[in-house]
């Protein structure tokens, strides 16, 4: 008899939803985290704290980038929050000759729930679609329809604030009230929409509770103060993280059990059953090796995380990967696009201002290949931004003194626009993941190696961002707009996804329409490794919606005993 009736490996933005969705479901769960243990609150070390409050006020010194240089490349790191992050020491990996990428990792329960950026936004029709209709990667076994009801659960729960506007590209939701748009904001989106109506500004979602319910209140989750240290943790319970909200729901059913300090190793698979029965993991304080065994398991240990175990999970029966008959496992990575758009000065208004510190910015959905693809690449991409005046801050490294200086100092600056391209990435194969040869670990397993880059399509895309944010906000009344195309490099968004995608096909995808192995029906896959296509939009809130709806349907099979 199996210890529990299901294993998550993993306990952040997927691993905390499917810890939930069976606990409430009465499921007896087990939860392995390789990171530490936290409490919301006592382990935020960093929140309500001054900058004087840290040696280097809560800079990133040279030595942090030193000890961190890929986890200090992330915009949220420093003093403050680095405790979040793993240490590159303990989380290594090799790239490609001639490649680069940045894999950012959070190493504690709740993962990177706790540092993610919180914007949350569907997947339209189209999104699901795509990959069909201009045939780069294989088609999706899902469509908006299929995930909607799922969309509605998790924003319901999660609490996502934000505006009704009826866009086709980008569906409405289950909003709390939405932030509102500065003086500025609102000045530069009426006059774009003069020029551009197809670029829509609006006031970002994202998952900060504006007005809680019952429900969030008993879980101990409060409105959002606009602190904007939200990578620091937040003891309000105020913006979604599995430490503050699916992880608690699960615990209070008693049903859950949570082991941190945990790293899953590798699926044990049964050739006689062919089922997994369970798995095998490292104890990463003491080295101690162990196995758990249940009915089903999820793997929610992020993108790169599931596919370790799924590449290290070989056997007789699987020699190339777990659940790997397609030979795809590890390919189709990607991750968005950014770090081009434009920025520029908002004349006047220099009577306005603005009040709090609102942790969110604007946000312009994709506007171009909307109906047929009619530029000179494929997919499209997303605008995020905001306008903002600079304080006193914006003068502190000029030269200057005397009373004057000191009178100038606490007038703000002129006010600032910035937008910035999120875009799609093409599922391309030679973008892969796989286990080095030789290189491993401190506990012996096998390191990943990872040749991932973007492509041609990309960066005509990227041009078309520089361009059209530029014009942008020169039609919203911006002066001194200038584009920017800077480099950048896969990982750096955050976003990486694919690996192990969804298909209608076996013998070309890992996953079928409930993210279910096709080879294994015990084993499910629901973090971003799921993923087919990567569309524009920040990807959690589906990652979010595609957990529940596979836990309910893998809680139906077991209650049906065919699981």
């Amino acid at each position: 008899m199996a210890d529990f009736d299901v294993i998550i490996v993993g306990s952040g933005m997927s691993g905390g939803w499917a810890a939930k969705e069976f606990a409430e479901k009465g499921m007896k769960t087990l939860v392995l985290e390789r990171g530490r243990n936290i409490e919301k609150g006592p382990d935020y070390i960093g929140e309500n704290t001054a900058p004087w409050d840290w040696p280097a006020r809560d800079a990133v010194t040279a030595q942090m980038r030193a000890d961190n240089p890929i986890q200090s490349q992330c915009y949220a790191f420093r003093e403050s929050t680095q405790n979040f992050f793993a240490k590159d020491q303990d989380n290594p990996y090799s790239v490609e000759d001639g490649t680069s990428f940045t894999f950012i990792r959070g190493d504690q329960v709740g993962g990177r729930s706790l540092l993610w950026a919180r914007q949350s936004y569907r997947w339209s029709e189209m999104d699901f679609n795509s990959n069909k209709r201009d045939g780069h990667g294989v088609d999706w076994p899902i469509r908006y329809k299929d995930l909607a009801p799922w969309y509605d659960h998790v924003e319901t729960f999660a609490g996502i604030s934000g505006s009704m506007e009826g866009l086709a590209q980008l569906p409405d939701g289950k909003f709390q009230p939405p932030m509102e748009l500065n003086s500025v904001e609102k000045k530069v989106r009426d006059a774009i929409a003069q020029t551009y109506p197809e670029r829509r500004m609006i006031i970002g979602r994202t998952a900060h509770l504006t007005a809680p319910t019952e429900e969030q209140l008993s879980l101990g989750r409060g409105s959002c103060q606009f602190r904007n240290q939200c990578q620091r943790g937040c003891s309000f319970g105020a913006y979604f993280s599995s430490v503050a909200a699916t992880l608690p729901a699960a615990e209070r059913t008693g049903n859950m059990q949570m082991i941190s300090d945990t790293q899953v190793e590798r699926i044990v698979y049964d050739p006689v059953t062919k089922r997994a029965s369970g798995v095998q993991t490292i104890n990463r304080k003491t080295g101690e090796r162990s196995t758990f065994t249940a009915r089903v398991i999820f793997l929610c240990a992020s993108t790169l995380g599931t596919l370790q175990i799924l590449l290290n999970s070989t056997s007789d029966t699987f020699q190339d990967g777990f659940a790997n008959r397609s030979g795809t496992l590890g390919r189709y990575i990607m991750d968005h696009h950014h770090r081009a758009g434009a920025r520029g000065k908002y004349p006047g208004m220099l009577d306005k201002y603005f009040v709090g510190r609102r942790p969110n910015g604007i946000y312009i959905p994709r506007f171009r290949n909307l109906e047929r693809d009619e530029e000179d690449f494929y997919r499209g991409y997303g605008f995020q931004g905001g306008a903002n005046r600079g304080s006193w801050q914006s003068t502190s490294s000029q030269k200057g003194f005397g009373a004057d200086f000191k009178h100038a100092m606490r007038e703000p600056a002129a006010w600032d626009v910035y937008l910035q391209g999120f875009g799609e990435m093409l599922p391309m194969a030679s973008n892969q993941v796989s286990l080095h040869p030789t290189k491993t670990d401190k506990h012996g397993l096998p390191q990943l190696h990872i040749n991932v880059r973007f492509g041609e399509n990309e960066r005509k895309m990227r041009i078309d961002i520089a361009k059209t944010a530029k014009e942008t906000l020169e039609a919203g009344g911006c002066i001194d707009v200038e584009a920017f195309n800077r480099e950048t490099i896969a990982g750096l968004g955050i976003h990486e996804m694919g690996g192990a995608r969804m298909g209608k096909d076996p013998s070309t995808s890992i996953l079928n329409a409930h993210n279910q192995c096709h080879d294994v029906a015990n084993v499910f896959v629901t973090d971003g490794a799921c993923m087919t296509s990567s569309a524009c939009q920040n990807p959690s809130l589906t990652y979010m919606a595609l957990t529940a709806r596979a836990a309910d349907y893998a809680s139906s099979q077991m209650r049906q005993g065919n699981l």
